[in-house]
């Protein structure tokens, strides 16, 4: 299975110490440059974000048709170019994203594409995780994950996990996104 990574997956499993998490599920996950440099440079200044750019099972991969990425860059930063370019260009079988313009590009080109919240759905209904919970609130409390009360209810809705208490959803109960 080819799956390419834009930044936000990658970087924000390893602030609650879990990007091993993509590993489990997908083997090797596939970067584009700019993703790779933005990893780098949140490394120098994250302790827990330091050694990603060095795990054997991330790899950089460059995009070759810049031209392509220029374009998607009218609309979305360097990564998110880079990773829909790359993910188009290799027939991935799957993107990671998490950003809204970016997942609507995907959707348009054709491209499967899975936030973050889906990737611990997808853990759980592989079994590699019990619950999500723990992971939705180590999310939005450690690494500043912005998600909705209503995408956080969905998803252990979906998990088939009760929410029990809620607290510090403090960007109010934005528009429904999809993360399947």
């Amino acid at each position: 299975m080819k799956v390419v990574s834009n930044t936000s997956p990658i970087m924000n499993l390893a602030v609650i110490g879990e990007v091993e998490l993509l590993q489990k599920l997908y083997g090797q996950i596939l970067i584009p440059e700019a993703v790779g440099k933005e990893l780098e440079f949140l490394g120098e200044r994250h302790a827990e974000l330091k050694d990603l750019v060095t795990l054997n099972w991330i790899q950089r991969v460059p995009v070759q048709n810049q031209a392509f990425v220029k374009a998607l860059q009218a609309v979305l930063d360097e990564g998110e170019a880079e990773a829909i370019a790359l993910a188009a260009e290799i027939g991935a079988d799957l993107l990671l994203m998490d950003e809204r313009r970016g997942r609507k590009v995907c959707e348009r080109l054709g491209i499967k594409v899975l936030g973050l919240v889906g990737v611990l759905l997808e853990a759980k209904r592989r079994k590699v995780l019990k619950e999500i919970k723990p992971f939705l609130d180590a999310l939005v409390h450690r690494a500043g994950f912005w998600l909705s009360r209503s995408v956080y209810l969905r998803a252990l809705q979906e998990a088939g996990e009760e929410a029990g208490e809620i607290e510090g959803f403090s960007c109010g109960d934005g528009g429904a996104v999809s993360f399947l």
